[in-house]
């Protein structure tokens, strides 16, 4: 009966949720569109901002000028010719990227924009439903605010949740699909920043040496494609440059990272003091991982460490990266069914849009939310341990 009452409770969370987050998707986009000025948004970006980088890049692939996209000055003019007027934008991503979006050239920018959303879309879905979809897991998943940060900025929170869904969960199943998963997902290294540590720590070598195939394949396939000085032009100008905007920036890039850096920063400290606040959110993620990972744990659990921690770990991630927590909520549903720990949870799924609003009051505080969450997976993982050790005690007290 106890059992019966707590999964009525965590479904009533699901559903409500689900309410909640229509109408946030809904209240939003009709907001952002009915204010907009096409192709341009009411902050004078084009419509799903970040997408322009992907666009361009694609349209420098299809003018053989892929050399334009990593010096600032050249870049500015290049889009300058292709697009309308807008804000500031500079090229971030490692050029193994150019492989992907160049077919997106062919198209205008807004058609591209729209594509680019049903593709990730229809890729994220696909593999997080792969083994069975409910109605209300459906729902879930397409109207968390991470989904609405993801369309709003037109970036790759869907395809990179794919990799991490499909990587983490091909695992022991198939580790040449693991490996050729998290490969992919250099193209947004930070994501999987503590990844390789867990792989060497459990183990798992032919997941090691498929990942670093694909990324040798991705290096070269790339060097082949567009000249190996793409290489050396993207370390030498657009690393230094994406560095000095991140940890310079101001508006609203502070307000969309749940990251201790970018609360500092929020709070008006300055990067080299932030950075300072940064480190033991580092050290935790890090130590959270060598524990779990030093020997076989549970999977569900130790999944969700992995993830979790990688966007503890690191100073530069997005409200819109953090689609993957969709899934990853939901999977924890049937161990997460204490009233607080389904409180803890919708805290974490509501977090890329509450963080904007942190942000806007100058308070910090959505680093602490998933430091929370991993501390209570670490917490988990470690009294299941404590209950596996002694069984006796377990029988006795269920008879």
């Amino acid at each position: 009966m106890a059992f019966g009452r707590s999964k009525d409770v965590r479904d009533d969370a699901y559903a409500r949720a689900v309410g909640l987050g229509a109408i946030f998707f809904v209240a939003f986009f009709a907001a952002y569109f009915a204010s907009a000025h096409p192709p341009h948004d009411v902050f004078g970006n084009m419509i799903g901002a970040d997408f322009v980088n992907d666009w361009l890049g694609a349209r420098a692939v299809l003018k053989d000028q892929v050399h334009k996209l990593f010096d600032f000055p050249t870049y500015t003019a290049f889009w300058h010719v292709l697009l309308p007027p807008m804000s500031m934008h500079n090229w971030s991503y490692p050029p193994t990227i150019l492989l992907f979006v160049w077919p997106f050239g062919f198209l205008p920018y807004l058609p591209a924009y729209a594509l680019w959303c049903a593709l990730g879309l229809a890729a994220y879905l696909g593999v997080a439903c792969r083994r069975g979809c409910t109605k209300t897991y459906l729902l879930f998943l397409l109207v968390g605010p991470a989904v609405v940060m993801n369309l709003f900025a037109g970036q790759n929170g869907f395809f990179t949740a794919a990799l991490l869904i499909g990587g983490l969960t091909a695992l022991d199943r198939r580790p040449l699909l693991a490996g050729l998963c998290f490969g992919l997902l250099t193209m947004k290294p930070q994501l999987g920043v503590l990844i390789p540590l867990a792989l060497v720590l459990s183990g798992r070598w032919r997941v090691i040496l498929a990942a670093a195939g694909t990324f040798a394949a991705l290096f070269v396939l790339t060097s082949a494609a567009f000249g190996f000085s793409v290489w050396t032009d993207y370390v030498r100008l657009a690393v230094p440059f994406q560095n000095h905007v991140l940890n310079t920036g101001t508006g609203l890039m502070l307000m969309m990272m749940p990251t201790a850096f970018m609360n500092a920063r929020v709070m008006g400290l300055t990067p080299e003091v932030a950075f300072y606040a940064q480190l033991p959110f580092t050290f935790f993620a890090i130590a959270a991982v060598i524990w779990t990972f030093y020997r076989r744990r549970d999977p569900l659990l130790s999944r969700a460490v992995l993830i979790t921690a990688g966007f503890v770990a690191t100073p530069y991630v997005f409200n819109y990266d953090m689609v993957v927590f969709g899934w990853l909520i939901w999977t924890l549903r049937d161990r997460f069914s204490a009233p607080s720990d389904m409180r803890l949870l919708m805290l974490v799924w509501s977090l890329p849009a509450t963080v904007m609003v942190l942000g806007l009051c100058h308070l910090p505080g959505s680093a602490l939310v998933l430091a929370g969450l991993l501390a209570r997976l670490v917490w988990m993982l470690k009294y299941e341990d404590a209950s596996a050790r002694v069984p006796h005690v377990a029988q006795t007290a269920a008879a």
